[in-house]
């Protein structure tokens, strides 16, 4: 792992630009991980079933373990008719301080007709001076369901040390059959998040979205009464819950629990929380 620490100038390391691209098919009452390409630190080592064949589990591993300035991540997953995929990440995405160079990631997510695309990957930490762009976008056929996550952690708190100086930008895009549902995008800066038109001085904000089924009214309470602290929405297909706190742990397990409240309603599946969640 390259290390983060003050003394590192930002010409040491080239950048690395990292690529991972997946495809499924839905074969017979399997979906199968039929294409696995990468270029540079990104890899998904098997595909798992631990709810059965209907639904493929994966890990999407950058084994660097850390990102910093200039780096790049492109992530790419296509799910095919009537595919089910979750996935996640062995732990904790940290980005390191700029060093005079923005990092990007760029997620593209796909689901066709019947397929659902499950994006929950563990918390992201944003250490202090840190300049990141984050693009997401999902683009889903008719009768697909999107079920995403993120928990982001502004410095390290544990650690004593404070988000001070940085930039985040986030732009967030979820179409369906080409039409355009929810479009987001902000910067986050130390300003923006001390602002109460922002995070308020909190450190930790967790976002949930769903597409798919709207959520009734008696499921939106008992997620609702999860923690005081979550704030709703349904608007149409598009569920959404936020989160502001101090604590990512926490932060991470709310999440988790929206989670396993909603997806037997979107899913037709019960929660299936991944064994690397618990490790």
């Amino acid at each position: 792992m390259r290390d983060s620490g003050p003394t590192q100038p930002s010409d040491v390391f080239p950048a690395w630009h990292a690529s991972l691209a997946l495809g499924f098919v839905r074969d017979g009452a399997t979906t199968r991980l039929v294409r696995r390409t990468h270029r540079g630190p990104l890899r998904v080592q098997k595909a798992l079933y631990p709810e059965g064949p209907g639904a493929c589990h994966v890990i999407v591993v950058h084994p660097p373990g850390g990102v910093v300035g200039g780096d790049r991540l492109e992530i790419d997953v296509d799910a095919g008719p009537h595919c089910t995929v979750l996935a996640t990440s062995p732990g904790a995405a940290k980005w390191y301080r700029a060093n005079g160079r923005v990092s990007q990631q760029t997620v593209r997510l796909r689901a066709a007709a019947g397929g659902a695309i499950e994006w929950l990957p563990q918390e992201t930490i944003f250490y202090d001076a840190a300049s990141v762009d984050l693009e997401h976008d999902v683009d889903l056929a008719a009768g697909s369901t999107y079920i995403g996550s993120e928990v982001l952690c502004f410095g390290r708190v544990a650690a004593g040390e404070a988000f001070s100086s940085g930039r985040i930008t986030q732009r967030t895009r979820i179409r369906r059959d080409g039409r355009l549902l929810w479009w987001e995008q902000g910067i986050l800066t130390p300003a923006g998040i001390a602002s109460p038109l922002g995070m308020n001085g909190h450190t930790v904000c967790a976002t949930f979205i769903a597409v798919g089924r709207p959520v009734p009214g008696a499921l939106q309470a008992s997620v609702r009464a999860i923690d005081p602290q979550l704030a709703l929405s349904q608007v149409k297909s598009v569920f959404v819950a936020r989160f502001l706190g101090d604590d990512g742990e926490k932060a991470r397990a709310v999440m988790a629990r929206v989670w396993q409240l909603l997806r037997p309603h979107l899913l037709d599946r019960p929660a299936c929380p991944p064994r690397i969640w618990l490790t």
